[in-house]
């Protein structure tokens, strides 16, 4: 039998995999793009109606993906999870589900039918997104595979977030813009992508432990015992997460990151509106051409990584510092007060949109190999559980974001609805887009140079696990590979594996600090 790690991984594979982030970057665009606007026009919802669920909803699913990473992890012991598989048993359910996305525009309901029909694509959301995000690992432990896999899933994303924009101004075409239905025809036609999609992920894809070796780590059985030992070991699996040097260092490259892309797409529109005096119309182009272009820019950074072995730290330099061009451009053009032509400024966000797709796809890219780091420590396979915490962290630090620029622009005078704004708030604006953003992705840029994660490390990492399982002995373990563990876990080598295995329940081994 071939191991479910040894099958090969094509094109044709990763985009069944992939195409689930039609769903993961296109459904809750439409919801941003649109739903609020239905809510307030057509259900009469008031606007702090409205609030409150997006409200609500965002504080329970902040609780749910967590949840919902340690379920997935530990599925596997109930009879459904040994028989559909503990990842996409989840998948296989929820594709069906996917028409509840439909009931979400429905008109003519109450409030508590509003707040339950979104909650449910919360619910749904979490489903899908945290047990399929955890199939990259699961399928393959090639880098190139694993890299092919993320490059995949991006641009299906990127494809989800273009049909969110470009669908509902094609069915507009035929039933008019102040028309309910066209929302309501809206909503059926991406919960039919959507089931598509999802069940087509489910078909195409498969668990490493769909086979399970003898010799392989079992899962403390204590967890099987009630509701409050799952919820204690709940908490310590997402405090343990953080023991491993590469992972935090890798939440903080994708904080600070993609809070830098928050901050800038939250600020930009005032900056071409109040700043440079366009039109909102200029915004959408712009952003349209970067949003386009990160297609093609996902593909790139594949290439690059996988036929010229770019290290991740290495590309995310290269993401990094084309941003910083086009922010130090941005910065010029207003302080020198430049009538830049539009073919220039177009040419600008085509590179923003190339230096994006790598901001992206990279961090993902390294999430699928978190991990195998995780395991040569703990002898389980926890994608769930850092998938979670993933997504926890990423929804928390956008929301605290906004925030913190809604206090900021308030704090500086903004006039709200204003034709044109004080000093005070114009040097916000700037200071916002240019130097919180330039200072998140600093914090970044630094941090990929400690970032010990590459093709090679890796293959040592893969190579010493499968030596240990088979029986090999701590004492064999070359010099290179310790000095490789210890670099990714932040374990010297005599901590982990059989040390981890022993007091896994217990104590954990203290980590060296990064």
């Amino acid at each position: 039998m071939v191991k479910p790690t040894e099958r090969r991984v094509g094109y044709g594979i990763a985009i069944g995999y992939g195409v689930t982030d039609l769903f993961g970057g296109g459904a809750f665009a439409v919801i941003g793009t649109w739903l609020l606007f239905f809510y307030t026009t057509y259900c009469g919802l008031t606007v702090l109606e409205a609030g409150s669920i997006f409200a609500i909803a965002r504080i329970i699913d902040a609780i749910l993906s967590p949840v919902m990473g340690y379920i997935t992890d530990n599925f596997a012991n109930t009879w459904l999870g040994r028989k559909f598989g503990r990842r996409r048993f989840f998948l296989l359910i929820s594709s069906p589900l996917m028409f509840l996305y439909a009931l979400v525009w429905v008109t003519d309901m109450n409030y508590w039918y509003y707040l339950g029909t979104y909650l449910s694509i919360e619910l749904l959301s979490a489903m899908v997104l945290v047990p399929w995000e955890t199939l990259a690992a699961e399928m393959t432990n090639r880098f190139s595979e694993r890299t092919r896999l993320s490059g995949v899933r991006m641009m299906c994303s990127a494809l989800g977030g273009f049909l969110a924009v470009s669908v509902p101004g094609i069915i507009m075409q035929y039933t008019g813009q102040d028309n309910a239905f066209t929302y309501t025809l809206t909503g059926m036609v991406f919960a039919v992508i959507y089931c598509v999609a999802v069940f087509t992920t489910w078909a195409c894809t498969w668990e490493a432990k769909d086979v399970r070796e003898e010799y392989e780590f079992q899962p403390d059985n204590q967890r099987s015992n009630g509701l409050l030992n799952h919820l204690k070991y709940l908490v310590i699996d997402l405090i343990s997460s953080f023991r491993i040097r590469i992972f935090r260092q890798h939440i903080l490259i994708y904080i600070c990151s993609f809070t830098a892309m928050d901050v800038f797409g939250a600020v930009f529109t005032y900056y071409i509106v109040y700043a440079l005096h366009h039109d909102t119309e200029m915004v959408s182009g712009l952003l349209s051409i970067a949003a386009f272009v990160s297609i093609p820019g996902t593909f790139g950074f594949m290439m690059l990584m996988n036929k010229f072995n770019l290290t991740p730290s290495a590309a995310l330099r290269l993401s990094y510092s084309s941003i910083m061009l086009v922010l130090a451009f941005l910065f010029i053009t207003y302080i020198g007060h430049l009538q830049v032509p539009t073919l220039l400024f177009s040419a600008v966000f085509v590179l923003l949109g190339l230096a994006k797709a790598g901001l992206y796809y990279i961090p993902w890219n390294i999430y699928s190999f978190i991990p195998d780091v995780d395991e040569i420590v703990t002898r389980q396979r926890r994608e769930g559980i850092f998938a979670g915490v993933m997504v926890l962290t990423r929804k928390s630090t956008v929301a605290l974001a906004i925030m913190l620029i809604g206090i900021v622009l308030e704090e500086s005078g903004f006039v709200k609805g204003g034709g044109s704004q004080p000093a005070s708030a114009l040097h916000a604006i700037i200071g916002l887009m240019v130097f919180a953003t330039a200072g998140l992705l600093a914090v970044s840029f630094y941090i990929t140079y400690r970032f010990k994660l590459t093709q090679k490390t890796h293959a040592v990492l893969i190579k010493e696990v499968a030596r240990r399982k088979l029986g090999g002995r701590a004492e064999d373990c070359d010099q290179e590979t310790r000095d490789v563990i210890l670099a990714l876990t932040g374990y010297p080598y005599d901590k982990v594996w059989d040390a981890a295995s022993s007091s896994n329940a217990k104590a954990q081994p203290q980590p060296t600090h990064s």
